[in-house]
């Protein structure tokens, strides 16, 4: 097979909103769906995580992320392999495998965290509304929900491959960037991705965000 038609073949694969989805505007400020403020950006017919851009260094870009609610357990094994582990467990409780029964739409990113050398949380967020108070409980006790306040984090995309070591390359680089801008981490590098495996690697929304405290907003950022 040639590398042309290989392409054409790979791209076939990918939902038509995908390859139309929209961008980041310029000025680093998500492109937001409704609302002011927080708002929900989509690419294609997914719903993702909201945040809203505060500011852009070299590098890397200041959001804050709304108050939201995760479904995450946690899983023993290499980096390459929790993400596959979790998924089927994650998928079964937002398909309804819960005490009621509820069904919630599949959002992005999907949140990879290490913990250990071999144990790694991994999350869905759910969808915008979803009320931690009212969430049901899984009924697969692996599975646990939590309600994450509101949260600033320094973020870097990028597109390759689900790997460790593409991770911790991104991972490096953003926290390089960030010291030479004065930005201090207050917790360890989160894996997010965007996109379904039968995505094109060339073609995946990757991003390594990295938690910090709440910005000073009166000055101007280095460059």
């Amino acid at each position: 097979m040639s590398a042309a038609r290989e392409r054409v073949e790979q791209l076939a694969l990918i939902p038509a909103p995908l390859l139309n989805a929209p961008v980041e505007a310029q000025s680093g400020t998500p492109r937001f769906a409704r609302g002011r403020g927080y708002g929900t950006y989509r690419e294609g017919m997914t719903q993702q995580q909201q945040y809203s851009v505060v500011r852009t260094y070299p590098g890397f870009e200041l959001r804050c992320y709304a108050p939201h609610v995760l479904a995450e357990m946690t899983v023993t094994g290499d980096f390459d392999s929790a993400g596959s582990a979790a998924f089927g467990p994650l998928v079964s409780y937002i398909g309804g495998r819960n005490e009621t029964g509820a069904k919630f739409a599949m959002t992005a990113p999907v949140i990879q965290q290490q913990q250990s050398a071999r144990q790694h949380d991994v999350a869905f967020v759910l969808p915008a509304d979803a009320d931690v108070a009212n969430v049901p409980t899984p009924a697969d006790a692996r599975v646990r929900t939590r309600a994450v306040d509101q949260e600033w984090a320094a973020a870097a995309r990028f597109s390759g491959r689900w790997t460790e070591s593409s991770f911790e390359e991104h991972a490096n680089k953003l926290l390089a960037a960030m010291a030479a801008a004065g930005v201090e981490p207050i917790g360890a590098p989160r894996f997010m991705r965007y996109n379904p495996p039968t995505t094109p690697w060339f073609m995946r929304r990757n991003e390594v965000i990295v938690p910090i405290a709440e910005p000073v907003m009166d000055a101007e950022p280095a460059t």
